[in-house]
């Protein structure tokens, strides 16, 4: 008898108690918080906050972010021994279920350019309730207008559409905030990646 492959079916809300705990109040601690950068770490500390957009305008209160990032030069953290020495984890995650407003919030440092072709951004991977599979982008700094025009996969999207990846940046009581909302259908729609 040949075997055929399973179906996929849509991710669980189990973000809460799995990946996310210690946001949801559970008592053990998240593997992987959304606190991505130590007070030791060096460079521009910044908080990156959006909400999740359905297809009718609403927020999804029930979506997990997952995001990783070079640091501060440009470089991605590759040891244990990095993350020790550095305070810089380069991987974080975070619900959408804790804050009333339904935002997700991650408090890091600004990345630098991994090359000198390409602009800083940072890798975002967005899973809910009632995908198959989760979406992939990127978050881009509207304060880098240089180095996002020579960007090549920033300018691989339509011109039209590349204000779909751009964070805005906003400086409040002395905190940096780059405000970046994903759009999973409609209008506006985030551009997401086919990895």
């Amino acid at each position: 008898m040949k075997l055929g492959q399973t179906p996929s079916q849509t991710v669980g809300p189990y973000f809460a108690y799995g990946l996310t705990p210690a946001q949801y109040l559970y008592d053990f601690r998240s593997v992987f918080p959304p606190v991505l950068a130590s007070e030791d770490t060096a460079g521009e500390f910044i908080q990156i906050m959006g909400q999740v957009i359905d297809g009718g305008g609403k927020p999804i209160n029930d979506a997990m972010l997952e995001i990783s990032h070079a640091d501060a030069n440009g470089r991605y953290v590759t040891s244990l021994e990095e993350v020790a020495n550095s305070g810089f984890t380069g991987f974080g995650r975070c619900g959408t279920g804790t804050d009333p407003q339904n935002r997700y919030t991650f408090h890091t440092i600004k990345p630098g350019a991994c090359a000198p072709d390409e602009a800083p951004y940072i890798n975002v991977i967005v899973t809910m309730r009632g995908m198959l599979l989760h979406a992939f982008t990127r978050i881009y700094f509207d304060d880098e207008t240089e180095a996002n025009a020579k960007d090549a996969v920033l300018n691989s999207v339509p011109a039209e559409r590349r204000n779909t990846l751009i964070a805005r940046r906003q400086e409040l009581d002395g905190r940096v905030i780059y405000h970046f909302n994903l759009h999973m259908q409609g209008d506006n729609e985030t551009v997401f990646f086919d990895l």
